[in-house]
């Protein structure tokens, strides 16, 4: 009776985890009677979900329940939990039961205490994108998944192109995946990940390093095409932060004369030590009491967007006061 709990907002490594459990747990002759993707429309989808896993299968499979985008972590109503309860404690060991959500689970509700209780829970959150060592290694796994042979440099080019936006990442490697397969049985070079993958024009790290060197108008730029793109003005401001509090870590480190780059990265929660050299360059210029002055205007920055204020006009005008005491 396995109980699955994903929750986090990259949907499409989400859909990816339950066609797994759909590879694994239904037999394909059956799986038009066993399984069961039951969306959040109905405001009874919880009770039709917890119905069905509770039926027994049809010929030789197992049953496949998914609740998607529930907010049973949420709310929940006692029915609704008693409920849970009961099919928790009784289900079949034929049923497969998934739950997904986008939301973080609410750890106060007593829903999710019970699913922590007797689910596998599991977060699928986007990895943030200053964390470029875990984007490539995240990379390499999916190469490594679909068969694509990179070079350390081909690699490290899609990381860049990708990005943490996993959707993109596997529709990328399914290019190269073909291509591949007419080429010859080398792995793939940065010739041709260039030549072949769609990079995204910009992204929030670009736009850190703008501020960084006071250039206000490539800032702006990059500001302005990010919005186009759709990046949301809070994934933009956590990014900006997650780079300037590395950067002031490396500076702090520097001023007080340490040495050892594996003291330096471990105090920066760096995993790869090699990446300070590059970090040190990038702060050579920058006072350790501006860098210091960054934070507490990134954190009102996030704190005027989240009351409501208007995303362009307050992103350009925090940019331009970073990029004024970058300057400095």
């Amino acid at each position: 009776m396995p109980v699955y709990f994903y929750w986090g907002e990259d949907d499409f490594a989400i859909a990816k985890a339950a066609e797994a459990l759909k590879a694994e747990v239904l037999d394909p002759a059956w799986a038009a009677f066993n399984y069961h993707k039951i969306p959040p429309d109905d405001s009874g989808a919880a009770i039709e979900a917890l119905n069905q896993a509770m039926t027994p299968p049809f010929g030789t499979s197992g049953r496949l329940v998914w609740l998607a985008d529930t907010t049973i972590c949420q709310q929940c109503s006692q029915s609704l939990l008693a409920e849970l309860e009961r099919t928790l404690n009784h289900l079949p060991e034929t049923t497969t039961l998934l739950l997904t959500t986008s939301k973080k689970p609410d750890a106060r509700l007593k829903s999710t205490k019970l699913l922590q209780q007797f689910a596998q829970v599991k977060e699928f959150s986007p990895i943030p994108p200053w964390k470029q060592e875990q984007i490539l290694a995240a990379v390499q796994q999916a190469a490594s998944e679909m068969g694509v042979k990179l070079t350390p440099k081909a690699a490290e080019l899609l990381a860049t192109a990708a990005g943490n936006n996993t959707r993109s990442l596997y529709g990328e490697l399914e290019k190269l995946r073909l291509f591949a397969a007419t080429a010859s049985n080398g792995p793939l070079n940065e010739t041709a990940v260039a030549a072949l993958v769609t990079s995204s024009t910009t992204n929030s790290l670009q736009l850190a390093n703008a501020i960084l060197r006071g250039n206000i108008p490539q800032a702006l730029a990059y500001i302005a095409e990010l919005i186009q793109n759709n990046e949301p003005p809070l994934r933009i401001v956590a990014t900006l932060t997650g780079q300037f509090r590395t950067w002031l870590w490396v500076k702090l480190a520097i001023e007080t004369g340490e040495r050892d780059e594996k003291e330096i990265a471990k105090a920066a929660e760096i995993a790869n030590p090699k990446r300070i050299y590059f970090l040190r360059q990038d702060v050579k210029q920058v006072s350790l009491a501006h860098l210091a002055q960054t934070l507490p205007l990134l954190l009102e920055l996030e704190m005027s967007l989240k009351r409501g204020a208007d995303d362009i006009a307050t992103l350009q005008k925090v940019a331009i006061e970073l990029c004024l005491l970058c300057r400095t």
